[in-house]
């Protein structure tokens, strides 16, 4: 059994690549402590492949799990976790915005008795202003109707103790959330702080589109609140529309009937039309969830390993 196990996911990372494992492995060696560098290739379309095979000729700790497709990154980092032998493993992004300095900063954390060490963002200005406040609005809602609670500005890079990485393997579920499972397993936790610096090389694969989805998908893990605001709102909706009915009959009967327009009605129906969308919505949502557990469909599947 290795010492400590870097996780890192590639999917078309080929120009971040050389700045990455230059940087990387000169700080584990640092530590002096026997290490394997974990590389899932998800299924890139790039040279991305033919250049871990490169590194791994220079570097023997390297070793590569090579999908069959691109599985997407939860689906990478679980991978990562299968395949990572050390009695700690820390999962890193390959642009270097994860700084590897930091693993010797938590390996320090790690030798004080620490299970999981937390990397958190104290500053977040090299990203846009819309991403920095959709990520505030995330955890504030997301903290708000789910359980366990995610710490604000800490991504996948940590260090976990294996016990806490044999926890997360337990968790059986088909789509998955891994801050959520990581922050489902608990164990006593630390946090060492830093600036997030630009990535290096390469474009992020991150759209707002994927980002939104990846929310719900978040969300919908974790809390079964967004099925409860539509009974909710329903009964509020009912209410209002049975007090709405007692006034109008107060009305006839003692001021006589008016005659009505059709704008309010149209809007009525309209309203109604979209709550009712939208709930419809939210039951699909968890409808779906259902369905792909239901199938019990592997993760990923694994072209081979090198």
């Amino acid at each position: 059994m290795k010492e400590i196990s870097v996780v890192a996911p590639f999917y078309n990372e080929s120009e971040s690549m050389d700045a990455f494992f230059k940087t990387l492995v000169p700080i584990l060696k640092k530590a002096k402590l026997s290490f394997e560098i974990v590389c899932v290739n998800d299924g890139s379309k790039d040279d991305t492949l033919e250049k871990l095979i490169k590194f791994k000729k220079k570097h023997p700790q390297i070793k590569i799990v090579n999908f069959s497709r691109n599985f997407g990154k939860d689906a990478a980092l679980t991978a990562g976790l299968d395949f990572a032998e050390g009695e700690c493993v820390v999962p890193i992004d390959s642009d270097l915005q994860d700084p590897p300095e930091l693993i010797l900063d938590m390996i320090k954390k790690w030798k004080e008795g620490f299970d999981v060490v937390l990397a958190k963002r104290t500053d977040r200005s090299e990203d846009t202003l819309t991403k920095r406040a959709t990520a505030g609005l995330f955890y504030k809602v997301y903290n708000m109707l789910s359980e366990p609670k995610l710490p604000e500005n800490v991504g996948d890079f940590r260090l976990m103790d294996r016990k806490v990485v044999d926890a997360v393997k337990l968790l059986p579920e088909r789509k998955r959330f891994m801050k959520g499972l990581f922050a489902f397993a608990g164990f006593k936790t630390a946090i060492v702080e830093y600036k997030r610096p630009e990535r290096k090389a390469g474009a992020s694969k991150w759209s707002y589109f994927k980002l939104f989805n990846y929310a719900i998908d978040g969300i919908t893990s974790f809390s079964a609140f967004p099925l409860r605001i539509s009974t909710y709102f329903g009964l509020l909706v009912t209410a209002l529309a049975f007090a709405r009915g007692v006034w109008i009959l107060f009305r006839a009967i003692f001021c006589g009937i008016d005659v009505p327009g059709y704008a309010s009605l149209i809007v009525a129906i309209l309203f109604l039309g979209g709550v009712q969308l939208i709930s419809l919505g939210i039951i699909g949502e968890y409808v779906g969830r259902i369905y792909v557990e239901s199938k019990n469909r592997p993760l990923y599947i694994v072209k081979d390993v090198i």
